[in-house]
């Protein structure tokens, strides 16, 4: 019986204060435990990523921090250089999406949320919000990180995603 390939779980990501960095780091970890042999974990900074890294993965992973009330200039980057190759090439994409936000992150999950349903992705989690509370300018642009209860949500919101995608839910 011949071995089946590692699925690919991709994550397209961009951080400006080191706290969605934190939170990629940490669900990579869980998607990896959880998927064993079975998974490979591709995490791929947005200014890196392209259309063919989409191609060729078999679920994807938007992490972002809330700029302004949006996803990060270089995220908006990746999905402008990216939209119209992948249209009409992934429908019913697996997609998981990470926002790490000052308050809810709810205008950046919308957003993204539309951009999924203009390339026909399928969300099959709730996104992940990480709340940094951060509300100050000298609060928004200091270094972050992640307190061991956020490490913790992120590592399981990954584990899930990673055992989803191996065992075949989605």
């Amino acid at each position: 019986m011949a071995e089946l390939a590692p699925r690919c779980l991709l994550v397209v990501w961009h951080s400006l204060t080191g706290a969605t960095a934190a939170a990629v780091d940490a669900l990579c970890a869980g998607a990896r435990e959880q998927g064993g042999d079975g998974l490979q974990v591709r995490a791929v900074p947005a200014r890196d990523a392209g259309a063919a890294d989409v191609l060729a993965c078999d679920a994807l992973v938007l992490a972002t921090p809330e700029t302004l009330g949006s996803i990060s200039g270089l995220m908006k980057d990746f999905l402008d250089r990216s939209y119209y190759p992948l249209l009409d090439q992934r429908p019913g994409l697996p997609l998981g999406l990470v926002v790490v936000a000052g308050s809810d992150g709810e205008p950046t999950v919308q957003q993204l949320g539309r951009v999924a349903t203009g390339l026909r992705w399928r969300q099959v989690c709730a996104p992940l919000r990480v709340c940094t509370r951060a509300q100050s300018m000298q609060a928004i642009l200091a270094p972050k990180q992640l307190s061991a209860q956020q490490q913790a949500q992120a590592q399981e919101w990954g584990a899930t995603l990673g055992a989803g995608l191996v065992l075949g839910v989605f």
